[in-house]
């Protein structure tokens, strides 16, 4: 990845943590207006949303730093620890809303300046949904998975605020304490949902689960720029980093080229996927020859003007996610 585009990142993250700072003081000073513990919520929850923001800038700036020789695979699992402390917190900021909406159940206190209050959650909740539409868009154009985190935890915030203003009305329209309380119950209980689903997808990262979508994507991307000697690609494994993979597979070529070709043969496979995947691949490839006692082989090898071939050319088989991850070879 080019050091433009990790500018690129680290401002939008600046920009992000500014305004969610701005939106936090706009939040708490509603809340100090109205009284509403609804209020109360989207405000802890912007307590969460600087935070975080704050750990993900802190993330981005380590995960664009090189590899180095404590760190052969660089430092690009910090944004799935950042990911990860958004989500811790958010789950704690769900709790909080939770606790203080029932305790407002048994003590209730008069709510006031509700209208003003109303006009500042929308406002604020219409700023955090473009914001959030802006980090998910450069975080999946820059495969950054904290900008995408963050983005989405941010349009979350916006769904929960059209809801709270919803019920913010049915309040101020109706006059029923309750119904304050109720709402921070709701909205705390979707917070948290929020927060586990996005530890669910960073712990994913964190152990390496494969990525089948993108296993998918890339095989198909080899099948169609696939050479003819380019026999068959198996055993495939993916680790992310940041923004980088790295990927370990197994190519088979001619039993008959020289160590050299075979060399000319990883490159170009390379050179292929990083055309496809803006230079973010590192590619290590352990070379097979084919197996040449089974004449039935030969069948599916497109090689042309092979000389040892022993059956004619019959039909290239194609390379899917099952043979590419396959650990043993189509035949």
């Amino acid at each position: 990845m080019s050091v433009e585009a990790d500018n690129i990142k680290l401002k939008v993250q600046r920009r992000i943590v500014t305004v969610s700072a701005l939106l936090l003081v706009a939040k708490f000073t509603a809340y100090f207006l109205t009284n509403s513990v609804g209020i109360l919520t989207d405000a802890l929850e912007s307590i969460v949303n600087v935070a975080a923001g704050a750990i993900s800038l802190f993330s981005l700036h380590l995960a664009i730093r090189p590899k180095d020789h404590d760190h052969p695979f660089g430092h690009g699992k910090i944004e799935l620890i950042s990911a990860s402390s958004e989500g811790i917190m958010i789950i704690i900021a769900g709790i909080m809303i939770i606790y203080e909406a029932v305790k407002r159940l048994f003590y209730p206190s008069a709510i006031q300046q509700l209208d003003l209050g109303i006009w500042i959650v929308a406002l604020s909740g219409a700023v955090n949904y473009l914001l959030g539409l802006y980090s998910v868009h450069v975080g999946k154009r820059h495969q950054s998975i904290a900008l995408v985190a963050g983005g989405k935890h941010l349009q979350s915030d916006t769904y929960s605020s059209i809801g709270l203003v919803a019920g913010l009305l049915a309040l101020y329209l109706t006059g029923l304490s309750w119904i304050d309380s109720a709402l921070a119950l709701a909205f705390g209980a979707i917070i948290i949902a929020t927060g586990v689903s996005i530890l669910r997808k960073t712990i994913t990262g964190l152990l390496d689960e494969a990525d089948e979508r993108l296993l998918t994507e890339m095989a198909a991307i080899v099948d169609q720029e696939r050479q003819p000697a380019w026999i068959d690609i198996h055993n495939t494994r993916i680790i992310k980093s940041g923004d980088s993979l790295y990927i370990d597979c197994d190519l088979t070529v001619p039993w008959f080229y020289t160590v050299e070709e075979g060399h000319r043969l990883g490159r170009a496979l390379q050179e292929t996927l990083n055309e496809r995947y803006d230079n973010r691949i590192q590619l290590t490839v352990h070379i097979d020859p084919c197996d040449i006692t089974e004449a039935s082989k030969c069948a599916y090898c497109p090689l042309p003007g092979c000389p040892h071939r022993k059956t004619a050319f019959k039909e290239r088989k194609p390379i899917d996610v099952t043979t590419f991850t396959d650990s043993e070879p189509e035949t």
